[in-house]
């Protein structure tokens, strides 16, 4: 990754208004001096996220996502930092210098080019391979399948040479050695064997990046062979779990959702007959990587796998990946088809409109499902999936949304809203119980009391150290007033010790906090979270301005009585300086509990 210095980043940060950024993934309103939304991050019905002006930050108070611009883009985009510099300079016209890349670095970016040089070299080969006599019999098959020449041509489709060192002679001819080839994933190195084809008398897929590059191919073999569909390894420049099969036409796609399907046939069937939006994941199960890669392109996906047990099953796991990151997500129905390709060979692209447009909403798609698993003609069966579709209920933490479905399924299997509502509100306090029991048993605590308050003070210790992070940005004149009295190190918390001393050195230098730039002195994502939400504290239960002046000084004096407990403990006996220091401390504990300090 290439190094930026601290100033051409805060200049960068600085020319690239977070409101505006955010403003082009999230529709923003202003609310006082924050613009709030709903979340990117997670599925929301109410807007939970907050975008602050003056802090250049934003922060989830749903999902506790936070950072400045920078880490919008790397979570929104799924962009590396390197890669969120590049399009927020470009964006706000900063030229970045340039870089001089590490022997290492200019290693490894050297081979991806050459790999990427080799698939293409590759993909050519196959193409050509394939409109030619010893290519009669992939043709033959793509034609049968109904594909048309334009459509072939498109996809780069290709062929395999039935003889196993064919492509790996060509390769050689072009120049490239075999220990980059072995690294291709498209050829075999074997001291016995010498070197062979990975892929050889197979109809041939070549799978490309968002940027039309190849980087790995699928292959269906010809004939009876083993096994039926082949797909490259993962290599330095293919990552299955991060790309999607045909993304790189349906990203440019003007319908509103993505279809997701499971074989590379379908996607080509379904562009061919106008469903330019289709995907599917490469010969993997789908992962919460293609689920981040797919909501960069859409807010809806609508499942059309196959109509059989496996097909369901996989359906099945997809719906809760894809709606962990907040994905609407819908099920098309192909029976009496198997997939979209037998569908459309069938029935025509009007018909599959049609299934579109009565997709299932993927919550009553699992419930239909489940419903399978019990005889609803016996009472006792019809008791336990009423139970279940319950539990089930549960997983919607937001009431208005949580109602709406108890009142659909209730509507659907027959049964009062009322008795349903009350079903489900005893499996919440069951699983509400059950979450603070595993919490329990999971910290160890047992029923003791004074451990029980051990942890309730050791976590009211923390709100309070973050309440005054927070105010301290919130009021910028906060610190001249108090920096008498508190420091960093009162910050016993490790994570809040780094960020005060960060804090209180950017109040010495400017006089003014900078927030967002804080957050770039952290690497790891969840610590940048952790820090967004340091500077986002909420305290509900103050409303007037006596009120927060009192709260402040309660909270100030904790932190201060909490850090000199801390020291006393941990002080050497032979050290003087140390045990002078908390005599100070008391003096100013002392003095602190008299003055009144102001927030205006």
């Amino acid at each position: 990754m290439p190094y930026f210095s601290e100033e051409i980043v805060e200049e960068v940060r600085q020319r690239n208004d977070i409101v505006d950024v955010v403003s082009q993934y999230v529709h923003l309103t202003k609310k006082g001096s924050t613009y709030f939304g709903l979340c990117p991050f997670h599925n929301e019905k109410t807007g939970s996220f907050s975008v602050s002006p003056h802090k250049q930050m934003y922060y989830c108070f749903g999902c506790g996502a936070g950072g400045n611009v920078f880490t919008f883009l790397m979570q929104y985009e799924n962009f590396t930092f390197g890669e969120a510099m590049e399009v927020l300079a470009d964006r706000a016209g900063v030229t970045l210098p340039k870089y001089e890349m590490t022997a290492q670095q200019k290693k490894e970016a050297d081979k991806k080019q050459r790999l990427l040089e080799i698939n293409k070299e590759a993909a050519k080969y196959f193409y050509t391979l394939l409109r030619s006599d010893r290519g009669k019999l992939a043709y033959s098959y793509f034609s049968k399948r109904q594909l048309s020449d334009e459509t072939m041509r498109k996809f780069g489709l290709g062929y395999s040479d039935q003889y196993s060192d064919d492509l790996y002679r060509y390769l050689r001819k072009k120049g490239y050695d075999d220990e980059i080839l072995k690294e291709s994933g498209l050829v075999s190195i074997d001291e016995r064997r010498g070197g062979y084809d990975k892929f050889w008398n197979r109809a041939m897929f070549p799978i490309m990046d968002v940027h039309n590059k190849v980087i790995g191919f699928g292959g269906r073999v010809m004939g009876d062979g083993e096994p039926k569909y082949l797909n490259s390894p993962e290599t330095p420049i293919f990552d299955k779990s991060r790309n999607l099969y045909g993304l790189n036409f349906a990203r440019s796609t003007k319908k509103q959702q993505l279809l997701l399907c499971e074989g590379y046939m379908d996607v080509i069937a379904l562009h061919q007959a106008g469903f330019d939006n289709a995907v599917a994941s490469l010969g993997t199960a789908l992962t919460s990587g293609h689920a981040n890669l797919l909501k960069r392109y859409t807010k809806e996906v609508y499942l059309t796998y196959d109509s059989d047990g496996a097909g369901t099953k996989a359906a099945l796991r997809a719906i809760p990946i894809l709606k962990e990151v907040g994905l609407t997500t819908k099920v098309i129905n192909m029976k009496p088809y198997k997939d979209p390709d037998e569908f459309i060979k069938a029935l025509g692209p009007e018909a599959y409109q049609k299934r579109i447009d009565e997709a299932e909403n993927s919550f009553l798609f699992e419930i239909r499902m489940m419903e399978k698993n019990f005889d609803l003609t016996d009472p006792e069966g019809k008791a336990k999936f009423y139970n279940e579709v319950a539990k089930k209920l549960c997983s919607f933490t937001e009431k208005i949304e949580r109602d709406i479905y108890v009142e659909a399924v209730a509507k659907k299997y027959q049964i009062a809203v009322a008795d349903l509502q009350k079903l489900v509100g005893r499996y919440g306090m069951q699983m509400a119980s059950g979450d603070t029991e595993r919490t329990r048993l999971k910290s160890g605590i047992n029923e003791n009391n004074t451990q029980r308050n051990g942890l309730k003070k050791n976590e009211g210790m923390k709100q309070s150290q973050k309440l005054l992070l927070t105010w301290l940005i919130e009021y910028t004149g906060l610190y001249q007033k108090i920096k008498k009295y508190i420091a960093p190190e009162d910050f016993t918390e490790e994570l809040y010790h780094k960020v005060a001393e960060i804090l209180f050195h950017q109040f010495e230098e400017s006089g003014n906090a900078n927030p967002a730039q804080i957050i770039n002195c952290f690497e790891e994502e969840e610590e940048q979270k952790e820090v967004a939400g340091l500077f986002n504290a909420r305290i509900h239960e103050v409303e007037t301005k006596e009120e927060m002046e009192k709260a402040l000084k309660e909270t100030i004096l904790r932190i201060k009585e909490n850090s000199m407990k801390y020291r006393s403990e941990h002080l050497a006996p032979t050290d003087m300086e140390g045990l002078m220091k908390l005599v100070s401390d008391k003096k100013s504990l002392e003095e602190l509990e008299k003055m009144h300090i102001s927030i205006g």
